[in-house]
């Protein structure tokens, strides 16, 4: 750590996060806008520099009078995070550990992976990891009327209730793993702005041609669907039992394959209606 002290800062910003004090450093002072859009939704400025968590951006490129191309590199606390001669590639893997930090030790919050939309004043959680194709019904319902709520994260209260996790949408084109954010207006749609109490679970995964005959599950197993894709389920798993039976005690629970996104839109927001 002494030794990525001495690299030379040229700005940075200590910010709370749900309970957890984090600071973000740059050697460069024209990254640090850029950097500051990879924080989490919600963040708020902190007065004391004193952090829990540091990450640290050295920004590499062109060396002066140079040929030779720099590796730009990211580092959290003392172990390097990144290293790319692509500042885009560190800044992505600096933004997706930084959520995975703040969902994994968040106080008083648990993080479950799925997307969420609001309707009627509900909250709908759908949950799945990566390329399960939650992003894309998450998408498909806002362009219906739903409220945004989150792509990646329903944050859940110690109600149970779901609360914003509002960012760009990271819709993937053909299959491709990469991501290409798109703002929550340019579908037609709005984010929410206060928590709400869960009507509808919907655990699904997109299966080519199929047919969406969803089977109703229990409580109890809503809480499994939910509890395997929860962040913290190892790290804080009293929390995390206590909080998802809450949340889903007066939802529904569906799960099966679906096909197309825009063949199930309509019976999703009917069951919540």
């Amino acid at each position: 750590m002494v030794k990525i002290d001495r690299l030379g800062w040229a700005d940075g910003i200590a910010f709370r996060s749900y309970g957890l004090r984090v600071g973000v450093r740059v050697t460069d002072a024209r990254a640090m806008p850029r950097a500051m859009q990879m924080l989490p939704p919600g963040w708020k400025p902190a007065a004391s520099p004193i952090v829990d968590y540091l990450y640290s951006l050295v920004i590499g490129g062109a060396a002066p009078n140079s040929k030779i191309q720099r590796f730009h590199l990211a580092y959290f606390d003392a172990g390097r995070l990144a290293r790319s001669k692509d500042l885009e590639d560190v800044l992505k893997n600096l933004e997706s550990h930084l959520q995975i930090t703040v969902a994994d030790i968040a106080r008083r919050r648990v993080f479950v992976h799925a997307g969420v939309v609001a309707w009627k004043r509900n909250a709908i959680i759908i949950p799945g990891m990566s390329m399960s194709g939650k992003t894309t019904l998450v998408s498909k319902l806002v362009e219906a009327g739903a409220t945004y709520y989150s792509d990646e994260y329903a944050v859940l209260d110690e109600r149970g209730f779901v609360h914003p996790f509002s960012r760009p949408l990271g819709l993937r084109q053909d299959g491709k793993f990469e991501t290409q954010r798109v703002q929550v207006e340019a579908l037609g749609g709005k984010s929410g702005v206060i928590p709400l109490p869960v009507r509808l679970v919907i655990s699904t995964s997109y299966k080519p041609g199929a047919r969406w005959r969803p089977r109703e599950l229990t409580t109890g197993k809503g809480v499994l669907e939910l509890l395997a894709n929860t962040v913290s389920a190892r790290s804080q798993t009293r929390l995390a039992f206590a909080t998802l039976p809450k949340a889903i005690q007066s939802a529904e629970i569906l799960k099966g394959v679906r096909g197309e996104a825009d063949e199930v839109i309509d019976s999703i927001l009917e069951k919540v209606a």
